[in-house]
């Protein structure tokens, strides 16, 4: 008996294990065998770190790094913290709490190549509805994406507007578990909002704030779509993120040994933070 049930659910797990390992796991084990050689069309010659020393120096890979380091810096807690915020504010008794939460989740469930079209046009210094009413603010908007200078923070905040709604519902989830309780014993005791924000909710929200910072922080190393759409890596490369370099080194250029051990650098680094943001949430956490 206890071998039938073993085989039928390896029979209904076979399928996805199978879509898995034919679009997942053989994928990736290819890029990394492909990563050790120069490689373009054809077989290619076997340089073994040939191409993870090429980066070292490689002026291009540099700025892409910094660059998507800078937008990971600047978006994850950003997106984290106006999510948390807005969480706190719906969670309470608010006129109009499920419309707000609605409309506020709603971004996260749109293509982000369809939202960064739509802000492409809004932030348009000629015709943007969004410059326009802020010039009439008196706010300088610059040039909007064809502006070195203010092109990448234009991506972090269409980054920020788009994911901060799927963060936020996160954080409801998790201010739903707290008991009740522990709050209503804060406030016999004296404590004041701050003070039960800080005493209570946000400890106990240490899991929940582990999982949004490191889905956050993945996200915002793996940004891709809205540059794709919005500024194509410029101007001046002032945009170019390590996923961009690498569809630009390997579906441009057709270098599929250096694409490859930029993304594997890359998988390193999404590894290393999340293990590390997992030791640091994980020891502050409070368990109840």
């Amino acid at each position: 008996m206890r071998a039938r049930r073993t085989a039928t659910a390896y029979a209904f797990l076979a399928p996805t294990l199978l879509v898995a390992g034919v679009f997942m796991v053989w994928p990736m084990l290819r890029s990394l065998a492909d990563s050790f050689y120069d490689k373009s069309i054809g077989p290619g010659l076997f340089v073994g770190l040939g191409n993870y020393a090429k980066l070292l120096g490689d002026p291009a890979f540099l700025v892409a790094l910094r660059n998507t380091v800078f937008y990971a810096v600047v978006a994850t807690p950003a997106a984290v913290a106006l999510a948390l915020g807005l969480a706190l504010l719906l969670n309470g008794r608010v006129r109009g709490r499920g419309f707000f939460r609605s409309a506020l989740f709603l971004p996260s469930v749109v293509s982000l190549g369809v939202v960064a079209i739509a802000w492409k046009f809004l932030l348009d210094p000629d015709i943007g509805l969004v410059t326009y009413w802020l010039r009439g603010l008196g706010v300088d908007v610059g040039d909007g994406v064809r502006d070195a200078d203010v092109a990448m923070w234009y991506l972090i905040g269409v980054g920020v507007w788009k994911n901060t709604g799927f963060y936020m519902v996160m954080y409801l989830a998790g201010l739903q578990t707290i008991p009740r309780m522990y709050y209503e014993a804060a406030t016999i005791d004296g404590a004041g909002p701050w003070q039960r924000f800080r005493k209570v909710t946000w400890p106990l929200l240490g899991h929940t704030t582990m999982f949004v910072f490191i889905i956050a922080a993945i996200a915002a190393l793996q940004v891709f779509d809205q540059i794709f759409v919005m500024t194509r890596g410029g101007p001046h490369f002032a945009t170019e993120s390590l996923v961009y370099l690498v569809y630009r080194k390997g579906l441009q250029d057709f270098e599929f040994g250096y694409a490859s051990a930029i993304a594997w650098v890359l998988v390193l680094i999404v590894f290393v933070l999340s293990l590390a943001q997992n030791v640091f949430f994980s020891r502050r956490a409070v368990r109840f």
